[in-house]
């Protein structure tokens, strides 16, 4: 299927997120079964502004392939960039609250069908989009490393803008010397940078966001749009000479984080395609940033991500 139809490509995981509900009648712990996956995530979001997405990316043959086949067709995002393995298992993550409110995660892929991943099952015509996302899960080996570098290049080629998260997840990698080398290099390839506070610190050494920030920015000169999320802190937005904070909603029923940084990953590439990297003024920037915020607090309070994504009224209404 030719993408030049799409708004923005993501190429990444698609897993299965099993996440706590409660407690069995013998008191053991019940995981729920949600859909989930970083780049998946900001697809399901951005169908719900109204915007053409297309998935690439690998599931196994089985029925948590099944599954998210069926869930990410019925979200409306294209599979035509998806790949069925026949022999490795679907990826599975398992993941826990813990009292602070932040998640540990435990993952089941060594190996995982997202991680195989060839440079051969890159869509060549990925290179008409007009913005092109990733994050780092797709650079912890070498096959599927190999595929998201050809990805980059050809959305690069073609005149995409394109969109990194790091969405930095420490057990997934051999050690995190590698980590830091990956998420460098999606850093040197994107316009458009979405990073969490930790990963900013990781980078970076910085624990202030300003500093940290302007650390990225003089190094990799190419990030025409830097935001930093801050969790119920809220969000950041650097951006030519303009540095602007937006609080995060905070109206209760919090019941997990999970797909909350990919929703306003999401907004913010929905803010682009609208109004362009050109020219952006401080209210433009805190508009897209109350939107971003108001969104990803909806997401954290359901379950799972892509089947949790708000209307855009949903969001309206609570600005």
């Amino acid at each position: 299927m030719p993408t030049e139809n799409f708004d923005v490509i993501a190429l990444g995981e698609l897993l299965i997120d099993f996440t706590e509900n409660g407690l069995s009648g013998q008191g053991n712990p019940l995981f729920e079964a949600n859909p989930g996956g970083a780049p998946c995530n900001v697809l399901a979001m951005l169908r719900k502004l109204g915007r053409r997405s297309m998935f690439v990316g690998k599931v196994g043959q089985d029925m948590f392939g099944d599954m998210l086949a069926e869930t990410i067709q019925e979200a409306g995002i294209c599979t035509g960039g998806l790949v069925r393995d026949p022999e490795v298992r679907t990826t599975l993550a398992f993941v826990k609250k813990l009292p602070n409110g932040d998640r540990d995660f435990s993952f089941y892929r060594n190996p995982g069908a997202d991680m195989m991943l060839t440079e051969e099952e890159v869509p060549e015509d990925l290179a008409h989009c007009r913005i092109f996302h990733f994050g780092t899960l797709s650079m912890t080996h070498e096959g599927v490393r190999r595929a998201t570098c050809k990805a980059v290049s050809l959305a690069k080629n073609g005149g995409a803008l394109v969109s990194f998260d790091p969405n930095l997840r420490p057990p997934l990698w051999a050690d995190l010397a590698q980590a830091r080398e990956q998420i460098a290099w999606g850093l040197g390839r994107c316009d458009i940078l979405k990073i969490a506070d930790n990963e900013l610190e990781f980078m970076t050494g910085e624990t202030d966001f300003d500093k940290g920030a302007a650390v990225l920015r003089e190094k990799y000169p190419n990030i025409r749009l830097l935001n930093v999320t801050a969790g119920p802190e809220g969000s950041y937005s650097y951006y030519e000479d303009k540095r602007v904070f937006v609080p995060a909603c905070k109206l209760g029923g919090v019941i997990e984080t999970t797909g909350a940084g990919d929703t306003f990953c999401a907004c913010v590439l929905n803010f682009v395609l609208d109004h362009g990297l050109d020219g952006l003024s401080e209210g433009d920037l805190r508009d897209m940033l109350r939107f971003a915020n108001a969104a990803a607090y909806l997401v954290t309070t359901k379950k799972g991500a892509i089947r949790s994504m708000p209307e855009r009224a949903q969001v309206e209404a609570i600005l």
